[in-house]
């Protein structure tokens, strides 16, 4: 049995346990339960309690829909806001602290996923590593405010106030673990990503972290109150509800509600390829302003920032079938229309000018390009255009992919990367990302990307050139790792400083 470590919290004692060189905790509360009266209401502090209580195994994840990114090993529950702490065995100075926000669309996922363990991280990076689980779909990012009456309130951006409460955690609680709350770096990919962004621009997430790492994040998916009000009606459709019955929201089973996030997210993508229907929303109260426009306003928190994408962002979409990203030319047509349509600002012509900068756009191989550019690629270099104006700015381009990745034609695909930062991957005695071979120099790279990613954690510095508007130098990940400046002129002077998007 392994040896447990107990620790006191504000809240009550946790008690975790010492493997393989690390100290883990699993399931502790950072927030009530959000569940009866407090469904679709702001995360309150947790309940104390005065017994140890053990902390050995993961806590229950948001519910989603069967099978979305979820490990059998992983039980869903409404009472799902909990995080795990992960701390070098040997004893030291209060290390650096490093926060992930998980991704997934931001209705599926979960900290807790076997990809995010963070015993690798911690020990070899001797940072602390905190995971959590907030609320995703419905029950987080729907936003429900333009049904609210004085009897049924409702509140924006849960999943958003959930991520804010489980950094306050840390803020008030990290000390105990080992951790140095003066030094917290908040990082994430995807939704994740999208999420860091956000909170960098968060007035009232302000001072919870010092660093931020985002991971191609879609910084443009992100809506204003009019469209929220649209995905809400759609919901109450969805569940066969009219708006004076409100109420019956709190009641309805929570596995009801999961599936109704993935209907709602599905019919959304299918209308208006590019568009997520269940994301932030732009409240005028915890988000004052959409996040490009705010960085590039000079709003944002002014910290350092590293920030990048993936070669071939859009790959995973088209071999998996994901709906996430439109990856053929009738559905990129739809979307190029969509914006058109969407931003008066945006004229026929410029979209015109894009469309003559992707000659392959009549093919697949045209419209996987513009789409990834789209989401992720154009939104990193708008961001750190923005910010390196204002705080220290580094930009990467993940580009290494084993043999059978290549052979595939995934390439360096959506989240290929995370694996590598926490060096998951050679958990898996039959991954097959290795059946051609490629494990050694996906070791080294990975053991490369931690060193870098916890060095910035440590001293909000990196060891190439920050970016800025005379080199835009940019770190290339590959098997080899260079530095090249501007590598993506062409495609940056194609889409211009203005963005363009759904915000």
């Amino acid at each position: 049995m392994p040896h447990r470590l107990s620790v006191q919290t504000l809240s009550g004692p946790v008690r975790g346990f010492a493997a393989e060189g690390v100290h883990v905790w699993k399931g502790i509360p950072f927030a009530a339960a959000p569940v009866g009266e407090r469904r679709f209401r702001s995360p309150a502090p947790p309940f104390p309690w005065t017994a140890p209580m053990d902390c050995l195994e993961f806590g229950p994840v948001c519910p989603q829909a069967e099978g979305m990114a979820m490990e059998a090993v992983l039980q869903p529950d409404e009472d799902c806001l909990n995080l795990n702490v992960w701390r070098p065995a040997t004893e030291g100075p209060p290390r650096p602290v490093m926060v992930w926000i998980h991704g997934g669309a931001y209705y599926m996922g979960a900290g807790s996923q076997g990809v995010y363990d963070g015993a690798e991280l911690a020990r070899h990076g001797e940072v602390v590593v905190v995971t959590f689980n907030y609320r995703l779909g419905t029950l987080g990012f729907v936003d429900l405010t333009s049904l609210a009456t004085p009897e049924h309130p409702f509140e924006s951006n849960l999943g958003l106030r959930d991520q804010i409460a489980a950094l306050g955690w840390v803020r008030d609680n990290i000390a105990a673990f080992g951790g140095d709350p003066g030094n917290v770096t908040v990082f994430g990919e995807s939704s994740g990503g999208g999420s860091v962004t956000t909170l960098m621009t968060v007035p009232s997430a302000e001072g919870l972290f010092h660093q931020a790492i985002a991971q191609s994040s879609p910084a443009t998916s992100i809506y204003g109150r009019d469209r929220a009000a649209t995905v809400a009606r759609l919901l109450l459709d969805r569940l066969g509800l009219t708006p004076d019955q409100v109420g019956e929201l709190r009641r309805i089973p929570v596995d009801r509600l999961a599936r109704a996030s993935a209907e709602l997210a599905t019919e959304v993508f299918g209308s208006v390829p590019g568009t997520l229907a269940i994301a932030p929303v732009v409240d005028r109260d915890l988000i004052p302003y959409y996040p490009v426009a705010a960085f590039q306003k000079g709003k944002q928190h002014k910290i350092p920032l590293l920030i990048g994408t993936n070669r071939d962002e859009a790959t995973i979409f088209r071999l998996l079938r994901l709906p996430m990203m439109p990856v053929t030319p009738d559905s990129v047509y739809r979307m190029l229309a969509k914006i058109i349509g969407d931003n008066p600002e945006v004229s026929p012509e410029q979209i015109a000018a894009v469309i003559a900068g992707y000659p392959d756009l009549p093919r697949a191989k045209g419209a996987i390009a513009i789409s990834q550019d789209a989401a992720f690629r154009m939104p990193a270099l708008w961001i750190a255009s923005a910010h390196s104006k204002a705080a220290p700015t580094w930009l990467y381009r993940f580009d290494f992919a084993t043999p059978m990745l290549r052979a595939a034609r995934v390439g360096a695909g959506h989240a290929m990367e995370i694996p590598y930062i926490f060096g998951t991957f050679g958990a898996i005695r039959r991954d097959p990302t290795f059946l051609l071979g490629g494990r050694a120099a996906a070791m080294a790279v990975s053991e490369r990307i931690q060193a870098r990613w916890a060095a910035f954690a440590r001293d909000g510095k990196l060891d190439w050139p920050a970016y800025d508007q005379d080199g835009r130098h940019t770190l290339l990940i590959g098997r080899e790792e260079s530095v090249a400046a501007d590598p993506d002129r062409e495609m940056r002077l194609l889409w211009g400083e203005d963005v363009v998007g759904f915000s």
